[in-house]
């Protein structure tokens, strides 16, 4: 067993991840590779934090676009982040791995609440600890909500899941002499405007020096070689 260069981390996948090659809801076939590469990384000795956005079913911003009030729009959208993580949760049970589901907004019938001190006792039992509902206020993204939580929990590092390979100085997928970074500053993220997670969850991170990398979820094994140390993606850490 290769020796873990990050032993506690917090992985931030979006909703819209979960879909696959479906319009809405949950593909069972995407949710179970992400479920693997989960547990392949927990037996290898990672204590791993999850934060599932809720786009795959309701996104606040754009309800509100639609002329929903935001603060309801949100509230659903929080809603829906805890579909997302039951869901991730049978996936990960249905495989052997052991999790619990923590929400910011009381809703015990399904999951518990989210109290710091239980969700780090839960990664140090070898748990796989997934964290829903945000920051439980509306205003604020699942991104923010991953920065965090990945704080709260003494992190070594969060993890955000995209379907490009890094971040790039402009858009890969309309660009073809667009330039990947290998690393940055969040102070060089945040003046370029590269917008891969919200200015509230990079100033959030770059405030407590927490590392970020950014990298493609879709390569199988992806997440253990990331642990292991290889330099993949797109690292983001310190002020510059």
């Amino acid at each position: 067993m290769s020796q873990l260069a990050c032993r506690r981390v917090l992985l931030k996948l979006s909703g819209e991840a979960l879909m696959g090659d479906e319009d809405y809801g949950i593909d069972p076939k995407i949710i179970g590779r992400l479920a693997d590469e989960v547990i392949e990384a927990r037996a290898a000795g990672a204590e791993i934090a999850l934060v599932i956005g809720g786009g795959n079913i309701f996104r606040g911003a754009g309800l509100a676009a639609g002329g929903m009030d935001r603060v309801t729009g949100d509230q659903m959208g929080m809603l829906a982040t805890v579909i997302n993580a039951l869901a991730m949760q049978d996936a990960l049970e249905k495989r052997g791995g052991r999790a619990r589901v923590m929400s910011a907004i009381k809703i015990n019938d399904v999951c518990e609440d989210y109290i710091r001190r239980r969700a780090i006792r839960h990664l140090e039992k070898g748990r796989i600890t997934i964290f829903a509902a945000g920051v439980g206020a509306p205003f604020f993204t699942t991104d923010s909500g991953a920065a965090l939580r990945a704080i709260e929990i003494g992190a070594d590092l969060l993890l955000k899941a995209t379907k490009v390979d890094g971040v790039y100085d402009k858009d890969p997928k309309k660009h073809s002499d667009a330039v990947r970074f290998d690393s940055l500053t969040y102070d060089d993220v945040i003046s370029r405007d590269l917008q891969v997670m919200d200015t509230a969850a990079f100033a959030l991170a770059r405030d407590s020096d927490l590392p970020l990398r950014i990298f493609d979820m879709s390569q199988p094994g992806v997440l253990l070689r990331i642990l292991r140390g290889e330099n993949i993606g797109t690292l983001v850490r310190g002020r510059g």
